[in-house]
């Protein structure tokens, strides 16, 4: 592994879903409420057919079939207009309802880790902290307001992590070079393996102590945002 000089990092990158906010519990939740009112207007016999796995399922094909082409607003729109075709019911406007019911739980309901702020707290006076997500975690919605310095999302880059060019641009709107750079993220395969693959020093943020059997080495483990702290000595 290489080795990496602590005192030069200027740059804490923090991805955002799973890392600072549950968002596999805050989907669900905005998915029942959004179903909720689906069936209000789509008869029983239809509306049966639905679950909250088969929403995610048609959500996750829109996403395959136009990665790089939508954001992500525009995606789950049209992933509730194809479930509505599903079901054999076309009603555009009832889909745009749903995807503005949905938005507003999958921000408005999110619940932050409670290692967050306090985290956040320490680490701002002293490192520019950022978020760099594939998602769409605004802070400003998501009750981050004036904790990040910069905001990178996938979706404006036009890739997705692992792929370098994020962790680049990361680095130029950063003003810091990758080895000058912390990123921290629960993501093996997106967030460490980006972080080694430009020279940054990647942390798993591994909350469940789950056992790492991929060949991806992060430079360090922690199971709280807290333990953070003490890597950097603040």
């Amino acid at each position: 592994m290489a080795t990496h000089d602590l005192g030069s990092i200027k740059v804490i990158s923090f991805d955002g879903d799973m890392t600072l906010w549950d968002f596999e519990k805050v989907m669900r939740h905005s998915l029942s409420l959004t179903l909720q009112e689906l069936r209000r207007h789509v008869p029983d016999q239809a509306a049966a057919q639905l679950n909250i796995d088969k929403m995610i399922d048609v959500r996750n094909t829109v996403a395959a079939e136009l990665r790089g082409t939508a954001n992500l607003e525009q995606i789950r729109l049209i992933a509730f207009q194809r479930t509505l075709e599903l079901i054999h019911w076309h009603d555009p406007v009832l889909a745009a309802d749903l995807n503005q019911l949905y938005l507003k739980h999958r921000f408005e309901d999110i619940e932050l880790y409670p290692d967050v702020i306090p985290g956040l707290d320490v680490l701002k006076d002293f490192f520019s902290i950022g978020l760099l997500s594939n998602g769409n975690g605004y802070p400003e919605k998501c009750g981050l307001s004036g904790y990040f310095d910069f905001v990178i999302f996938s979706q404006d880059i036009g890739v997705e992590k692992p792929h370098a060019e994020i962790f680049l641009s990361t680095c130029r709107q950063a003003g810091c070079q990758p080895w000058q750079l912390i990123h921290i993220g629960d993501s093996l395969e997106s967030d460490v393996a980006g972080a080694n693959g430009v020279g940054a020093i990647s942390v798993w943020l591994n909350r469940k102590g789950e056992q790492n059997r991929s060949e991806i080495v992060p430079t360090f483990e922690i199971h709280s945002l807290l333990e953070v702290t003490k890597i950097v000595g603040r």
